[in-house]
Parts: structure tokens; sequence; C-alpha cells
């Protein structure tokens, strides 16, 4: 099963830059993921400002260039893992933010894990 999660945070949040430690520590997270063979793909966004938004409203395809000023939380990145149960996705998932807990005190935010169909 895959399961795809993603990493959010509170849009004020988004001009501070995580520090070097936490770099390191997602890269060992990889290393670990690859050799179990679960990862399949993993990446962190740009920021908002560089992004776009399209918007279908009353009929209308409206398109928002960043950044955005409605915006209250922002995916600040991604992991795709293949694993055989939820539960595991849930471990690979909370080794993830437990790394933001231990090198970035402060930082609030959360992972949303969904399996994709």
């Amino acid at each position: 099963m895959k399961f795809m999660t993603m990493i959010t945070s509170a849009a004020s949040s988004q001009g501070s830059y995580p520090p070097p430690a936490l770099f390191e520590g997602i890269a060992e997270l990889a290393r670990d993921a690859n050799a179990a063979g679960v990862l399949v793909e993993q990446g962190g966004l740009m920021p908002i400002a560089q992004g776009a938004i399209f918007t279908l409203r009353k009929g209308e395809v409206i398109l928002t260039d960043g950044p955005f000023a409605e915006a209250k939380e922002l995916v600040g990145g991604y992991a795709v893992y293949d694993v055989p149960t939820k539960e595991e996705a849930l471990m690979w998932s909370r080794r993830f933010i437990e790394l933001h807990k231990q090198h970035w005190p402060g930082w609030e935010g959360q992972i949303e894990i969904r399996q994709i169909m």
C-alpha cells in the first residue's frame, strides 16, 4: 500500500528556515527508509510566494499567484511510502515529526497521512 504524507505548518512560520540539523536528520531518515525499501519519493516545497493556486468559484477558473494572505496552513513537504500496513506509514511519519521536535524547538505543525488509491 502506498501512503502520501504531507507536513503542514502555520503560514506565519513559513518565513523561518529549518535548522541544518533537521536537514541532516531528514537525510538520515531517508537513508533508513531507502534501505528498508519503503521510500518512493520525498521532497520539500519552495516557499508559497513562488507558487500559484487555481480556484474554481461560481463556474469561473481563477489563477492567483503567491503569496496568499488567506492561507492559514501550508504544506511544506511530502513523502510517499510503499509499506504493507498503515501502522508502518504511521511509524515513518512519527520518526519524521520527532526530528522536528528534536531539531527545531518551538516549531508547530502536523503530518497528514493518506493512503493513495
